[in-house]
């Protein structure tokens, strides 16, 4: 009886589930493979010794087993949360910020409660399972049954061997395993490990040989604004109850691109990510390489990969990376060579923080334009930018969202011009259980500043590419979401415009239904608009988009800092 209770528990922390949504755990009536193993040799060890492991031995293998259970949770977890499987490598390396972001919307004493709660959750949790290792091994040493457990643990073996995909279905009674994970995140640590001998992975980057002709405006060239809208995913159009609580943000936006003498054409691209990691988007838009596997992420911030940034600072272009959501030290952003790049520290925002990100998406967009995009008399001949921009109040929570200001003025100085309505923003509460409608609401001042910048002050030479880096998290995007994300490129050139269209964009805000293809593809297609001379009178062939052609310096190799 005490074998069966302590084989029980031991098995349920580790066949557990996901109680979606959230982040529970739900009891599943499944066996532990591992668990099965374990269990075999630890009767193997009892029969050879003659004792059960000492009781250092037994608190080490308590420490080993709280720690797969921590896998497990972050196995069933970070898939239903986040759309995405786990990677304990580079979630790891996040894991401190994360928990700097919960930090923040809590007191001190909240804090003080969660941090003590888990602390004594793990001792707990580590107890219990000591208490259960060391009642099987007292069983064990019972020599009756083992012949019955060793023949147990042989059919459960040959079952779970015998499983076919599609033909022979012998696992049912199994949870899913925890061993591909580790092995998975083995494979991931020996990858980045051994980078520069995995640099082929990464495949060809594309011709960034070209001009950027199809940029030239009346009086030079545009400027070129690519904004990474954060959590901006398909699912606010393909969700029918998100799409109607958004359609007055988005035709009030349409109209103010038609009446303003704009033009605005729109896709959807596959991203690279799911429900977070947004850095994976960035990187392989403005590389054009694929880096949905971190790993080739880490190995394409270690090459010497030609990039969009580089091509336009080679074209005159002056770049700038406007990142508020980076607040700590980037050296990785030195792969990108930005002529400027402006954290969150770097902004000179001076108004209340509205929560972790602090800095309000349109505040951010005032100081750009008072520091970058505005044009005075004097500076008729100055360089034109490209500027990327990834937004932060989109981003999970989802709250506090900022009041849309019509004071741009006082947003350009780092102030909010309105701190009684900013001060009402903040106080509103944070509605957990219902992350829809925190995230529709964060949605919805982003169409609006959008709509006010393009009103207010955008710059007539300016093009507009605001790219979706990803869907919100399952909690809100729900099961069985795409990944795809929505492009928009907003300009008051007409050939541009067509080029676009012969290229697949369709007319407007909406979206169609087939996407134009991975993120990396995109921007094969932008360089294809953009190095186009409209003087020539031909459009691009589309078709050419899928061209990908190795360049110099393709292979991996540290750059020089």
């Amino acid at each position: 009886m005490r074998f069966a209770l302590a084989f029980g528990l031991l098995n349920t922390l580790l066949t557990f589930e996901n109680r979606w949504p959230g982040f529970g755990v739900l009891y599943m009536p499944r066996l532990s493979f591992e668990l099965c193993l374990g269990v075999a040799a630890l009767l193997g060890w009892v029969a050879w010794r003659g004792r059960p492991p000492g009781t250092r031995a037994l608190s080490w293998l308590a420490v080993g087993f709280v720690w797969l259970v921590l896998v497990r949770y972050a196995d069933v977890t970070i898939p239903a949360v986040l759309g995405r499987p786990v990677n304990i490598y580079w979630d790891g390396q996040h894991a401190a910020e994360l928990m700097r972001v919960a930090a923040r919307s809590l007191s001190l004493v909240q804090l003080g409660a969660v941090v003590s709660g888990c602390i004594a959750g793990l001792v707990v949790l580590w107890a219990v399972v000591r208490w259960a290792l060391g009642t099987l091994s007292q069983a064990l040493l019972w020599s009756a049954p083992r012949p019955w457990l060793l023949g147990a643990v042989a059919a459960l073996t040959v079952s779970f061997a015998a499983y076919v995909p599609d033909q022979r279905d012998t696992r049912w009674f199994f949870s899913l395993p925890l061993m591909p994970t580790l092995v998975d995140q083995g494979v991931l640590l020996a990858r980045v490990a051994w980078a520069h001998s995995d640099a082929a992975v990464l495949g060809p980057s594309p011709t960034f040989g070209g001009s950027l002709a199809g940029l030239a405006g009346p009086q030079g060239s545009r400027d070129v604004l690519l904004v990474f809208a954060e959590s901006y995913g398909a699912v606010a159009f393909d969700r029918p109850d998100m799409a109607e609580a958004l359609v007055d943000a988005r035709s009030q936006l349409a109209q103010t691109i038609a009446f303003g003498g704009r033009q605005v054409v729109s896709a959807r691209v596959v991203a690279p990510t799911f429900g977070g990691s947004s850095w994976l988007s960035h990187a392989t838009l403005l590389s054009g390489v694929n880096t949905a596997d971190p790993s080739h992420h880490q190995l394409l911030l270690a090459s010497d990969r030609p990039t969009l940034v580089g091509h336009f600072a080679q074209q005159g272009y002056r770049t700038v990376g406007w990142m508020p959501g980076i607040k700590r030290p980037w050296p990785e952003g030195r792969f990108y060579g930005f002529d400027r790049f402006v954290d969150d520290a770097g902004m000179g925002y001076q108004g209340p923080d509205f929560g972790y990100w602090r800095i309000p998406d349109q505040a951010a967009m005032a100081l750009l334009h008072a520091q970058e995009l505005a044009v005075q008399d004097a500076e008729s001949d100055r360089a034109p930018r490209l500027v990327v921009f990834p937004t932060t109040t989109t981003h999970a929570p989802f709250h506090p969202v900022a009041p849309l200001e019509s004071d741009w003025s006082g947003l350009m100085d780092g102030s909010v011009p309105a701190p009684a309505q900013a001060q009402a923003a903040l106080a509103q509460s944070l509605e957990l259980q219902n992350p829809v409608r925190n995230y529709l609401s964060s949605m919805q001042y982003q169409y609006g500043w959008w709509n006010a910048y393009l009103r207010d002050l955008a710059p007539r030479p300016l093009v507009v590419v605001i790219v979706g880096d990803h869907q919100p998290p399952g909690l809100v995007a729900g099961n069985g979401a795409s990944w795809d994300v929505p492009v928009h490129i907003i300009a008051d050139d007409p050939a541009l415009i067509r080029r676009l269209l012969a290229q697949g964009f369709t007319p407007g805000l909406g979206l169609p239904a087939t996407p134009l293809g991975p993120m990396e593809q995109l921007t094969r297609q932008l360089l294809l608009a953009f190095e186009h001379d409209p003087r020539d009178g031909t459009l691009p062939d589309p078709s050419l988009a899928d061209s990908t052609e190795p360049v110099d310096g393709s292979e991996a190799s540290t750059p020089d800092t």
